[in-house]
């Protein structure tokens, strides 16, 4: 990134000479080094936004205001970040569509038996997280397809914290959308991936309009690039996308011969024994699955979260507490917030004995 920034950099698309020539030839091999990652079968199915945030409105404004009207419904879920809740919510308040919320299991995860019975034709999309963020409990992708896809609805999966740990395959998953961003794939902030199918993409409408996404631009009217140009409009994310590029050669070379599922196995060990070690806090509360992708929430009944996580803090010991994006789980569970450790792939034990030991502070300091 650092030398997208400097000897390297040109603008995209537009400049002849070479080193504008070398930085597109750059941009659109990170295109491609995205779709391969995954699974995609055509590169022009990937489209690069500012974030998982931005790729969701992208497809709330885009494709759900073609295809979804009035009295049409959304299903979400009790889980989801508020970035697969809000651009709904205001698609919804525009056209007059109403949106119903799939219940939990009682270990945390989306109720896909409720989910096939409740799911009517009068849906049109359907939302949801692949993996948990605040719970780390896993969808079972195929399944959510399967049923979604029975009642001729679509299928958004948000798989930021899939792409991260997890093999991914969009033939295999079956869904209609996928989001993610790069910063949680240790990558740089400020862009991210819509992978849409080709046929959906085609038929989608510009969301913004400026260079780049058109074909030819007058005063009688303009036509548009195809896509995934369409979707792009002005100057693109150069150096972050780069860096997007060498991030997945980074993961997938951290991943070894056994490859990104490896990632989940090591990550989700961690968890279980982090997960049993704050069993032995009587006073702490632990949310979501006994299997979950690296993700560890829990409270301590009298301390507040943000206090856990200020004490721990203290001792070199880096959790997020908070909502964490996740309001309406929050009030699921009847709890303002709470500490959430999540591992990476540089994770290890000693980072569970650093956790307890400072633990035993914030006991010893709340009594």
């Amino acid at each position: 990134m650092n030398r997208a920034m400097g000897e390297d950099y040109a603008t995209v698309h537009r400049g002849v000479y070479a080193r504008s020539a070398n930085m597109t030839l750059a941009y659109e091999a990170a295109r491609r080094r995205v779709a391969e990652f995954m699974g995609a079968t055509n590169e022009n199915e990937i489209v690069f936004v500012r974030g998982a945030t931005e790729g969701i409105n992208l497809a709330a404004n885009s494709w759900g205001g073609v295809n979804i009207g009035e009295g049409d419904r959304i299903m979400l879920s009790q889980l989801e970040h508020h970035s697969n809740i809000v651009p709904w919510q205001i698609l919804a308040g525009h056209i007059g569509a109403h949106i119903d919320v799939c219940p939990l299991t009682e270990d945390g995860r989306i109720d896909l038996d409720w989910l096939e019975a409740n799911l009517t034709e009068k849906h049109k999309l359907v939302a949801l997280a692949h993996v948990s963020n605040v719970l780390g409990s896993v969808l079972d992708a195929k399944r959510a397809a399967k049923i979604t896809h029975k009642v001729g609805a679509k299928l958004l999966l948000d798989g930021c914290q899939a792409a991260p740990r997890m093999a991914l395959d969009m033939g295999a998953l079956d869904c209609d959308f996928y989001v993610w961003s790069a910063h949680k794939l240790y990558g740089p902030t400020g862009v991210g991936v819509l992978w849409a199918r080709s046929e959906l993409l085609e038929a989608m409408p510009p969301w913004q309009g400026g260079g780049s996404m058109i074909d030819r631009v007058s005063f009688d009217g303009t036509s548009y690039a195809p896509a995934p140009g369409r979707f792009e409009a002005g100057t693109p994310m150069i150096t972050e996308v780069i860096a997007l590029h060498a991030a997945i050669d980074y993961v997938e070379s951290a991943s070894g011969t056994s490859g990104m599922d490896s990632m989940f196995a090591h990550e989700s060990a961690l968890a279980a024994e982090l997960r049993e070690a704050l069993r032995s806090i009587n006073s702490v509360t632990l949310y979501g699955p006994e299997q979950s992708a690296g993700i560890v929430s829990f409270t301590m009944e009298g301390v507040h979260p943000h206090d856990i996580g200020t004490i721990l803090d203290e001792e070199n010991v880096a959790v997020r507490a908070g909502h964490h994006c996740a309001q309406p789980l929050m009030d699921h569970y009847g709890i303002p917030a709470t500490a959430r450790a999540s591992f990476g792939l540089y994770s290890d034990e000693a980072d569970i004995t650093a956790l307890m030991r400072a633990m035993d502070r914030v006991q010893k300091i709340f009594g």
